[in-house]
């Protein structure tokens, strides 16, 4: 199947560091590619992929300080995947509602990949396109009020050989949290959760534009350096060292995660999590088995001495199982099946 693989251009395919979209990409496109499909990459020009790459700007565009509207790159690579639509059996968008108005002038179906949350704006470009056959990253994510055409659920996955599992904790114990520092993502209830267990807690996370406000005045003073522990943003081998050492991973999440990557990386290293009953969290969480699903900081403070004794053989079996590069693109190409035939 010829396949064209449609990525955001804010964040190079994978992602130097943080980017859960590109890095889903990259996995995705290579596995295609390993399986025998023709995939073209449209992404940033310095994306790493074995997928033929195509790109109107040669770096990610938050490296470029030059960029003052990004859109209007969107916007011409657009107008490059769909004057070259007829060489595809399939298009698959990864950027949103933005691919949306573009199809109506192609006859090679669009597949769209909802990675990220419903707002009062892009409603009105999700509605006018109902019709547009569309992927979900979780069953939560769904919004059935806008009554889109939503063919198939498929979960991230990961490349569990790039996680190794860690048998034992590291000594001394402590928690961990990885992600944004933002407001959604819990880094203050993080902090509640460690003072209230009496337990360290290592947090690592990228801080936004948007954040900065948030973070200098809510998270920086609750940073002592000592029993609350920020390591900024970390690479790929430092976040598998801090997760797979964590006695449990925190996700207290105050939003309706569509999925949230770092519960199944944890899990994959043999980190149990607890999160919060918010978005896809019941859903890749299996509670009582690899990490506990709760309803108040308070219950997630109660279950960190119960997740100590869950086995982390299970957490690593489980995301093996359910949330691997190869389950993930099983599904895909049944979705690409459906809408292609």
């Amino acid at each position: 199947m010829k396949i064209a693989q449609v990525a955001p251009l804010w964040e190079r395919v994978p992602p130097f560091r943080y980017g859960g979209i590109e890095l889903i990409v990259s996995l995705l496109t290579d596995e295609l590619v390993r399986r025998g499909h023709e995939v073209t990459l449209f992404a940033s020009g310095d994306s790493i992929t074995t997928a033929n790459l195509v790109s109107v700007h040669e770096q990610a565009l938050r490296l470029d300080p030059g960029i003052k509207e990004p859109g209007i790159y969107e916007q011409l690579m657009l107008t490059e995947v769909y004057s070259s639509a007829h060489h595809f059996d399939i298009i698959h968008s990864h950027i949103g509602c933005a691919a949306l108005p573009y199809t109506s002038f192609s006859k090679t179906p669009t597949v769209h990949t909802t990675h990220g949350i419903f707002t009062p704006d892009n409603e009105k470009m999700f509605r006018r396109f109902a019709w547009q056959p569309y992927i979900s990253i979780s069953e939560a994510q769904r919004e059935p009020r806008l009554g889109l055409n939503y063919i198939h659920t498929v979960y991230n996955g990961i490349d569990t050989s790039v996680y190794p599992f860690q048998p034992e904790p590291a000594q001394p114990a402590y928690l961990a949290f990885v992600g944004r520092l933002s407001p959604e993502k819990g880094p203050l209830q993080a902090i509640q959760i460690a003072r209230a267990a009496g337990l360290p807690l290592k947090m690592a996370g990228k801080i936004d534009p948007v954040d900065r406000d948030f973070y200098r005045e809510q998270v920086e003073s609750e940073i002592d350096g000592e029993q609350i522990q920020y390591l900024g943003e970390v690479s790929h081998e430092q976040k598998v060292q801090l997760l797979s050492g964590a006695t449990v991973t925190l996700f207290p999440i105050t939003w309706r995660e569509p999925f949230g990557l770092v519960m199944i990386e944890s899990m994959a290293t043999g980190t149990p999590v607890i999160g919060m009953a918010l978005g896809s969290v019941p859903e890749v969480i299996a509670h009582g088995k690899t990490g506990f699903v709760c309803r108040s900081l308070e219950k997630m403070v109660e279950a960190i001495p119960e997740a100590l004794k869950l086995d982390r053989q299970t957490c690593r079996d489980y995301v093996v199982n359910h949330f691997s590069v190869q389950s993930m693109t099983d599904e895909y190409e049944k979705a690409f099946q459906m809408i292609s035939s």
